[in-house]
């Protein structure tokens, strides 16, 4: 599209300081005992017979035996495990997983360990020890190993259900079912747990698929057995972490086409001009119907594939093809509908995932995506490529929005895990609700109890979901109905996080049109009058067809970036993300429908769980105007080092940007906008161990802060930055940080890697606001740094934008004017 100012691209603006993180006092809490000595003993005693009972289970084994013990650890009702006391690298002590049951005053945590078999005494002598010790006590003193024996509430043999990850009613019965197996591994040796799976499948007669996903200690593997099968493994593998079932996808199945004359296709064609270009969107689906006339032209043969050539490359279902004619004209109605000459900057890719015949067998799609994007990097080298995955599955889903092996998979090769530089844009659908939970629910509860569908809790990813725009129904068929949202309401279809633990990502990040419901009153459906119009596999017959619900959305958001790296060919993809939902706004109807209530814990936390951060607008994401100015950073950060041997934060950045302040100053109380966006590429740490501590998912995490107006710039890295209070660590400098400032706030906004929030304020108050940070947060790079990743660096974009409503304010021109003549500041690093 034209762009007659382009966004401000920034160089040089940081200032990288050494950095010291203000301490996070423990919330930990563990029970009292009031006989500490018998609370001893008879965790001791509980140790004890598990010893014996696994040994008198190894004594009449028939089959192959592992060679350790695992354990199942349970802590008191309402407090916390010491789950990291668990988890001894030098002793071989492995921590698999944590989990919780209950909720509240009520839950318990419960850890699943593996001890090596000559190790079986590490955890009595911990005991041991406590109770000895507590003879020997002084005033004031704590007895050894006093908070992880408090923690200890049980201790038993694990069984099946100590590794079961899901609802425990998804354990296969006595027909066999696909499952995950989790395995541990150590440094980088992964091969000697799968060929210890491999031994233990064979021996039980269990199937073992090919494929796998290979994550930090963790690597997956798919296995077709029962429940008996299952419990088998526990007996004879010795790297056992978790047990999943595994997903199956759905995909999105349109029925309806179009009946549009053939005429139409012809009349497009001959005024769209198809202009060469490095950005592509890339399908993966059910293949596209490369031959379809309006498709054609933005389509090599060659970078049509498939995962299996046995499937073929057409598209076999029409969903692919639904969504080719959307991610390459987005509105292809209004295209038709007019006379004007319509541009296309970029191309279509394609590569089918699911199979032609049949229901899709559950699979590690997790894999098969990681294939499917290796065929299309492999054909199309230098693609400045938007991934489009409208494929997900709400079977044995984690509601909690937690990472599924799919999930963290997409993490994976998004980040470019072991690849310099190969970072990747992924689009991935936020998944549907079906017309009958609208009627077991109704609108719009059955949207927000409907969570986002994997592998849509995808850090990395855009996870897109679904407004509508559409409420006119001419369609004889549904007399007596009406649509189920209003124009600029949440869609009928869209899958929302609200359902998330607050700690997982804000899913979905953005809305775009993806169609409404019809109802009357009692019955709920799809109608093509509100559905987007699209292209069809059928294209001899009819070549038209309609595509609805979070897939439309997904398209629409992959050619959104198509543009945007149309425009900025040199824009990494953590910049293309930050600009979708730097641009994006809620409606007023969104507003009105789940932001009522406007505090930050409550209404504006419901706002952002449901719309995630609203509608992107392309022409605010990929230009500037005179009242409304991108300043854009692309930068990378070493977050953490080594220091006489013990991993510890590095540094952080300062960005002094070229900020208008006399203008704004001459504004005065005049209303003016100022919005920050964070976006940079986690490598995942997946496993159910808890998430603190060591096992973290992230591998780093960044935040970010500005400048108050009452604050100098000492006062500024004082209070972000400890190092920065010389002698007197408790100096957090003068002024205040401005929390209330920010709409959304750090405790809704600092989650997943992609951090967003804005600032309405009078022009002379943020007139000075042009020294940011950037800082790390603790990271599994920093815990676990026996896995040699400490120094290892992280890449990420800062956008910031100052707007003002009044459209004859001029913000630009003195902006461009300070990068052509800078004056240096010198920045205190001490």
């Amino acid at each position: 599209m034209p762009v007659e100012k382009r966004n401000i691209f920034l160089h040089e603006t940081q200032h990288a300081l050494p950095y010291v993180s203000k301490r996070k006092r423990s919330d930990a809490s563990f029970p009292c005992r009031e006989n500490p000595k018998a609370h001893a003993a008879f965790i001791l005693q509980k140790l004890e017979a598990c010893r014996q009972q696994d040994y008198d289970q190894k004594q009449v084994a028939a089959i192959r035996h592992k060679e350790g013990i695992y354990l199942e650890f349970s802590g008191a009702a309402g407090y916390d495990l010491l789950t990291k006391s668990f988890d001894n690298y030098s002793s071989g002590i492995r921590l698999l997983n944590v989990r919780e049951d209950g909720q509240d005053d009520e839950k318990i945590v419960r850890a699943t360990v593996y001890v090596p078999a000559e190790k079986t005494t590490y955890f009595l002598d911990k005991i041991q020890s406590y109770s000895e010790s507590l003879d020997t006590l002084e005033a004031g003193q704590n007895p050894k190993n006093d908070s992880l024996v408090r923690s200890i509430e049980d201790v038993k043999l694990a069984l099946l259900e100590a590794f079961w990850v899901g609802k425990v009613e998804d354990i296969p019965s006595d027909v066999p079912a696909w499952c995950e197996i989790w395995l541990r591994y150590e440094k980088s040796d992964h091969a000697a747990a799968e060929q210890d799976l491999s031994t233990c499948c064979e021996e039980f007669g269990i199937e073992l698929n090919s494929k796998c996903i290979v994550f930090p200690e963790r690597v997956v593997r798919l296995v077709r057995g029962t429940r008996t099968q299952l419990s088998m493994l526990l007996e004879g593998c010795n790297y056992l972490a978790e047990i999943r079932r595994a997903q199956e996808p759905t995909s999105f199945f349109d029925e309806l086409t179009g009946s549009e004359q053939k005429e139409w296709v012809n009349d497009l064609l001959s005024r769209t001009e198809f202009h060469p270009s490095s950005a592509s969107v890339c399908i993966l689906d059910t293949g596209i119907m490369y031959s379809h006339p309006l498709l054609q032209p933005a389509i090599d043969e060659n970078n049509v594939q498939a995962v299996n050539d046995q499937w073929g490359k057409n598209d076999h279902n029409g969903h692919g093809t639904e969504m080719a004619g959307v991610a390459l004209y987005y509105d292809l109605k209004d295209k038709l509908s007019t006379s004007d000459t319509v541009d296309v900057y970029h191309h279509l890719e394609s590569v089918k995932i699911l199979p032609p015949h049949g229901e899709n067998d559950p699979d590690l799609y997790g894999a098969v995506t990681g294939q499917a994007v290796s065929l299309a990097e492999i054909s199309n080298p230098n693609a400045n490529r938007s991934i489009c995955m409208a494929v997900t599955s709400s079977q044995y889903n984690t509601n909690d929005g937690s990472p599924t092996s799919w999930s963290a998979a997409v993490d994976n090769i998004s980040s470019g895990v072991g690849e310099e530089d190969a970072k990747r844009l992924f689009f991935i659908s936020a998944g549907n609700v079906d017309p009958s939970e609208m009627h077991d629910s109704g609108y719009p509860n059955a949207n927000e109890v409907h969570v986002v569908e994997s592998p849509g809790q995808a850090w990395n990813a855009l996870t897109v979901g679904a407004y509508t725009k559409d409420v006119c129904v001419d369609d004889e068929n549904y007399r007596g109905f009406t649509p189920v949202a209003d124009n600029g309401q949440l869609s009928p279809y869209s899958a929302t996080s609200l359902m998330f633990s607050k700690k997982w990502p804000i899913k979905p990040e953005i809305l775009l049109n993806g169609g409404n419901m019809v109802t009357n009153g009692t019955d709920y459906d799809s109608c093509a009058d509100l559905s987007l119009l699209t292209t069809g596999k059928n294209h001899l017959v009819r070549p038209f067809s309609t595509i609805w619900a979070t897939s439309a959305a997904t398209a629409q958001a992959a050619y959104m970036a198509a543009q945007i790296f149309a425009e900025y060919p040199d824009a990494w993809p953590e910049t293309v993300r930050a600009l979708l939902v730097h641009s994006a706004r809620w409606t007023p109807q969104m507003e009105q429908q789940f932001c009522t209530d406007t505090r930050k814990s409550s209404g504006r936390r419901h706002l952002l769980r449901t719309c995630g951060y609203g509608v992107p607008d392309l022409e605010r994401a990929i230009q500037c105007v005179d009242n409304s100015v991108n300043l854009i950073i692309q930068e990378e950060m070493q977050p953490y080092e080594k220091a006489n041997g013990v991993p510890q934060m590095k540094e952080m950045h300062l960005h002094q940007i070229p900020w208008p302040s006399e203008v704004l100053q001459s504004l005065g109380t005049v209303e003016v906008e100022m919005r920050v966006t964070l976006s940079y590429f986690v490598e995942p740490g997946p496993g159910e161990k808890g998430w603190k501590d060591r096992y973290r998912y992230p591998s780093c995490g960044l935040r970010f802060d500005v400048i108050n107006s009452n604050e100098t710039i000492e006062d500024f890295k004082k209070r972000v930055n400890v190092k920065m209070r010389g002698d007197d660590k408790a100096d957090s400098g003068d002024g205040s940080s401005g929390s209330e400032r920010w709409f959304l706030g750090s405790d809704n906004r600092d989650v997943g890697s992609i951090h967003s929030d804005f600032i309405k304020a009078t022009a002379a108050e943020l007139s000075q606001a042009k020294y940011l940070a950037v800082y790390p947060v603790v990271g599994w790079w920093r815990e676990r740094s026996y896995l040699g990743k400490v120094e290892s660096k992280i890449r990420y974009s800062l956008i910031v934008s100052i707007s003002t409503p009044d459209v004859s304010v001029d913000l630009y021109t003195p902006i461009v004017a300070q990068i052509n003549n800078p004056i240096e500041v010198e920045i205190p690093t001490e």
